[in-house]
């Protein structure tokens, strides 16, 4: 209740907030009048993705686009990363809009004719690379924010930084990258940042609706990794052996009983899944190691330390039940934050998403058990991060392909709303701070 009643305060003074938002309706016709340049830029980084910290031909095409705007550009910012400073002609607040841009490690097996052929080494395998979770249409509506932006510079009351970041998708084990490592290299300072917004498309939410949760809307992540170390024997005499792939299906089983036995779940979601199991050679020898690689999502900094805790001890322990022993690494190579979107701020920009995208279509959505390092900047300035409609009208969500796998898949008619999101909500929030 407590949320509808938020709404319908917010929604009352819309009208008020129209007055103060002139340039809206010009925000409109710029972002309509450049639909098929956003689709255009979105189809080529999508044909050509890369992975993070080696975004060099994406990065080299938006600082150069960014600078026939006028805006002035910093390019190599935590490796790759491109940003630019569009100062208004009126003073202000300084709002910070991000987009990332690196690619997955997946191969597309969408029918498009822009579909991507890439293939790369990664973590010393061949895997081919797709954005398949969006970030093209990232940072082709960014770049349409700042084409639209840009043209109405004289009338803006404040500064404009974007941020297009690389490598949200996380690095190799021993590299840094990401939003860490921008705002350890000061990327919300010089001008200093106020606020910061982002938008991240779904491809299991219908085109045209905008969704979005105040406090915690995306869970912190783990990634760990789980070595087990027995004794070798031939598979023919297993009593010889400690054997470490009995004892790592245990483990997993064992594992699954901290969200259903520890966590209270009528408070917090949380996660442990393991997604690889590496170990032995062949079908007649029991291999003395195995090692596993998994990852775990939480929602508090107390459910966080007590997964951690209970991780450890049931794999060290459950090793010690069979004779063997576990390493427990966690976290592994990253460590993402809860995306936690700042309360106030997003009571205070509902009304700026209803006018955009319309009342019925801004809708409250549950947790996500997805992970963002977003949440970093929100560490460190006041944040709103949003999702943006994706899927085809008519589509049933539950048959959408989602996110990280081959046959994701956008509308692309979707994001001409975006620009007029990301234009909105800036404009807006400059306006109501004056």
């Amino acid at each position: 209740m407590k949320y509808i009643y938020l709404a319908g305060l917010s929604f009352i003074s819309l009208s008020l907030f129209a007055q103060k938002s002139p340039l809206r309706e010009e925000v409109s016709k710029k972002a309509d009048a450049i639909e098929q340049k956003l689709i255009t830029w979105r189809r080529d980084f999508h044909e050509h993705p890369e992975l993070g910290n080696q975004e060099v031909r994406t990065a080299g095409i938006i600082a150069q686009y960014l600078k026939s705007l006028g805006i002035q550009v910093t390019t190599g910012v935590a490796k790759t990363g491109v940003v630019g400073v569009l100062k208004g002609g009126k003073p202000g607040p300084v709002v910070a809009l991000r987009a990332d841009m690196d690619g997955l490690p997946v191969i597309e097996r969408v029918d498009v004719t822009f579909a991507s052929k890439v293939k790369t080494q990664y973590n010393g395998q061949e895997v081919g690379v797709m954005h398949a979770c969006g970030h093209d249409s990232h940072v082709a509506i960014l770049m349409g924010v700042a084409e639209v932006l840009s043209a109405m510079k004289k009338d803006i009351p404040g500064t404009v930084k974007f941020i297009f970041q690389p490598a949200e998708e996380g690095v190799p084990a021993g590299e840094e990258g990401g939003a860490a490592l921008m705002i350890k290299e000061g990327v919300l300072e010089n001008p200093k940042v106020d606020v910061i917004f982002g938008l991240h498309i779904n491809s299991q939410t219908e085109v045209g609706n905008v969704t979005y949760r105040p406090g915690g809307t995306m869970a912190a992540v783990n990634d760990m990794k789980i070595t087990v170390t027995g004794r070798q024997a031939h598979g023919a005499y297993p009593w010889s052996s400690i054997d470490p792939i009995v004892t790592s299906a245990q483990i997993i089983n064992n594992l699954q009983t901290i969200v259903s036995r520890n966590l209270n779940v009528t408070e917090n979601p949380g996660v442990v899944t393991i997604g690889a199991i590496n170990g032995g050679v062949r079908s007649n020898i029991i291999p003395e190691k195995l090692e596993m690689l998994g990852t775990v999502r939480n929602f508090s900094k107390e459910d966080e330390a007590m997964f951690i805790e209970r991780i450890k001890t049931i794999a060290t322990k459950t090793a010690e039940a069979n004779g063997a022993t576990a390493d427990v690494k966690i976290p592994y190579s990253n460590h993402y934050p809860v995306t936690f979107n700042n309360v106030a701020l997003t009571e205070k920009m509902l009304s700026s998403m209803q006018m955009t995208a319309g009342k019925d279509h801004v809708l409250l959505r549950p947790p996500v058990t997805g992970a963002e390092d977003f949440s970093f900047f929100q560490e460190k300035i006041p944040g709103l991060f949003v999702f943006l409609g994706g899927m085809p009208k008519g589509k049933d969500p539950l048959k959408a392909p989602s996110h990280h796998t081959p046959d994701f898949y956008l509308d692309e008619s979707g994001f001409v709303l975006g620009v007029k999101l990301l234009s909105n909500l800036t404009l807006d929030y400059m306006v109501m701070k004056k």
